[in-house]
């Protein structure tokens, strides 16, 4: 589909008429099919970064549990400093 550089296989200089619309249309299939692949890194990261976030949180409460049966006093000021 393209060149070693990204560049299309069929140079648009070099053509006329419905050869244009070829190229064009090849071109129009790479890009789409980049944006495809970029959508679905951007899907993926997303669930990562969701499933980080949930983690987070439940680390978090996890140590404020932890942190209220050690000292209910220390928790308080704790929490008062986020």
């Amino acid at each position: 589909m393209s060149g070693p550089n990204g560049d299309p296989q069929v140079p648009l200089g070099e053509v006329t008429g419905e050869e244009d619309y070829a190229a064009l249309d090849i071109m129009l299939d790479q890009i789409n099919s980049c944006l495809d692949h970029l959508e679905e890194k951007n899907d993926l990261l997303h669930a990562q970064l969701q499933d980080l976030l949930e983690s987070n949180r439940e680390v978090r409460r996890d140590f404020q549990q932890q942190m209220t049966q050690i000292s209910p006093n220390l928790t308080d000021e704790w929490t008062k400093r986020l």
